[in-house]
């Protein structure tokens, strides 16, 4: 039987030309189809901002809440949805004998949940507050891809009318700050030392063993939960910003709390590991010396905890800035180990930090301390050369001061 070519019947030069027109026509075709998803995109978006402008107030806020509610769900699996109700009824309509305490960013309340049987806490944060829903947004998206015991856990969210509330699991012995500071209660070297090692431990994951890298951007002890074993966890994620892969820093405005922020990062307003650094290294000096970031001497003068505790080392007698409210109780070579590794996180020049890898290292005594300068190196920081720099400042380190 005579084969029977599938395009027989037409010439051979029609045969060659026909696939081109079909590429082509699919082309076109193509073409087309994405022009009109451009253009119902970009309508879709004008239609979207002009009606958020001519909405009436409670209205805009329902369409509001639908925006908010749809970039929640967008990588969010375990924390799950809670409605305005059940977080009334379990903190007993935010009564003031569940406050736990009070900040720039709102309220948070202790609560319970009948369904789960669980204790928590529930932060009331307002969307006219310095945080934001841009903020809430950010920490439950965040948060939610994270999971380490050193950090405190989400359990839920809400927005619902003009609030926004998250829900974690309840820190039974509160923010490490309270117990840094209260004068009837002193806490034991042993139980410093852990604190400080668990913080450690957790900037561990979010720099290195995440898929995409963390910087926390607000590392300080009001953001360090204690649960009922005084174990560290870390916590309140708002300012938090995820750094893709081969980038080591991202650019942002400037964000954190004074006295712990990295002063290159004030004004390059760039969040980096290393700034996250410069502020654990500043815990680590408050957890071991008992004082606040800021301290005003004897003269009036105002000097910076690095400073402080970098005069003593360069006489040879850093261990003198040891909290006395420990009246001596403590392991030297420990405390030693320390301080000198907050010192050296907190180095002017990002560069010369040392990695939280390595910092574990040193508190776990599987690394030997660095060699610091005698003086506290002076660091400079000058406008960038070049304005379309990206904010990056130039530094100019000088040995001694």
């Amino acid at each position: 039987m005579e084969k029977v070519h599938p395009l027989r019947g037409v010439s051979s030069s029609k045969r060659r030309r026909l696939p081109l027109l079909v590429s082509f026509s699919l082309g076109i075709f193509s073409l087309g189809i994405f022009s009109l998803f451009l253009i119902h995109r970009r309508r879709r978006r004008n239609t979207m901002t002009k009606t958020t402008k001519q909405m009436p107030k409670k209205a805009m806020t329902h369409f509001h809440d639908e925006l908010v509610e749809a970039e929640l769900e967008q990588g969010v699996s375990d924390p799950r949805p809670f409605s305005y109700q059940e977080l009334t009824v379990a903190t007993d309509n935010f009564s003031e004998d569940r406050a736990l305490g009070r900040g720039g960013f709102g309220s948070v309340y202790r609560g319970f949940l009948g369904d789960m049987n669980r204790e928590v806490a529930v932060k009331r944060v307002s969307e006219t507050s310095r945080q934001g829903w841009k903020e809430f947004i950010s920490e439950v998206r965040i948060i939610s891809r994270l999971r380490h015991r050193n950090l405190v856990r989400l359990i839920g969210w809400c927005h619902g009318g003009e609030e926004l509330l998250l829900v974690y699991d309840l820190m039974h012995n509160g923010s490490l700050d309270t117990h840094l500071y209260r004068p009837d209660c002193v806490l034991t070297w042993p139980v410093r030392y852990e604190i400080v090692l668990g913080l450690g431990l957790a900037l561990l994951y979010l720099h290195q063993d995440t898929e995409q890298r963390v910087v926390h951007r607000d590392i300080k002890p009001s953001n360090i939960m204690l649960d009922a074993f005084f174990t560290a966890k870390l916590g309140d994620f708002g300012l938090a910003r995820l750094i893709n892969d081969g980038r080591r820093s991202h650019t942002t405005g400037i964000a954190g709390t004074m006295g712990y922020i990295d002063p290159e990062t004030v004004l390059a307003g760039r969040a980096s590991v290393e700034s996250d650094m410069y502020s654990y290294g500043v815990v680590l000096l408050e957890v071991t010396c008992g004082r606040r970031p800021t301290l005003i001497q004897e003269d009036g003068d105002i000097v910076h905890l690095v400073q402080w505790v970098w005069d003593l080392y360069s006489r040879g007698s850093v261990l003198n800035a040891a909290d006395q409210r420990l009246k001596g109780e403590f392991d030297g070579e420990q405390m030693e180990r320390v301080m000198v590794l907050g010192l050296w996180c907190g180095h002017p020049d990002r560069s010369m930090r040392p990695s939280i890898r390595q910092a574990v290292s040193v508190l776990r005594s599987e690394a030997p301390l660095p060699s610091l300068p005698a003086r506290m190196p002076v660091a400079t920081y000058g406008p960038p050369t070049d304005p379309l720099s990206s904010g990056i400042l130039v530094l100019s380190r000088v040995s001694g001061r």
